[in-house]
């Protein structure tokens, strides 16, 4: 028999536990497929880091092999020109002596070329522009940290009569 407090439903008027139910599959569906979506971008971004790390490496290594060549030829060169030195004045002496004077002057130009180098850092404009630099470096930790202690030297000058 009918419960009273149950009304009388529509056999026409869709199910509202199916309904419900139907809706909690989708959502459920939503959600492996947007877990299947992110497992594979993590599976790509692992795989990314790992051929990063190994090209990280491969380019240290194939560094320290170019370093390692490029002494070895800078000392054969050395070398073959106190070898044909030698044979010029004909003594092994002289030609040692000769070697270490190259050696001097190329050392002598390597750090005159540094001091240039610095002397250009050092100019008016790469002056501002590193000045300009490094404020905008310091203001930028400054926001990270939470606090600005660059903007707080610009404050303090505003309020300062000139």
């Amino acid at each position: 028999m009918h419960n009273r407090a149950e009304p009388p439903r529509d056999p026409t008027a869709p199910d509202p536990v199916a309904s419900a139910s139907g809706l909690l599959a989708e959502i459920g569906q939503l959600g492996r497929a947007v877990k299947h979506v992110f497992g594979a971008q993590s599976h790509l971004l692992a795989a990314e880091l790992g051929l990063a790390r190994s090209a990280v490496s491969w380019l240290l290594l194939a560094g320290l092999a170019a370093t390692v060549a490029g002494v070895g030829l800078g000392l054969s060169v050395f070398a073959f020109t106190g070898v044909l030195l030698a044979k010029w004045f004909g003594s092994w002496l002289w030609a040692l002596l000769v070697l270490c004077v190259m050696q001097a002057l190329f050392l002598l130009g390597a750090i005159v070329l540094f001091r240039r180098c610095m002397h250009w850092m050092s100019l008016p404009a790469t002056r501002s522009e590193w000045s300009a630099m490094m404020h905008d470096t310091l203001r930028e930790a400054g926001d990270h940290d939470g606090s600005d202690r660059a903007g707080d030297g610009d404050a303090d000058e505003e309020r300062s009569p000139s």
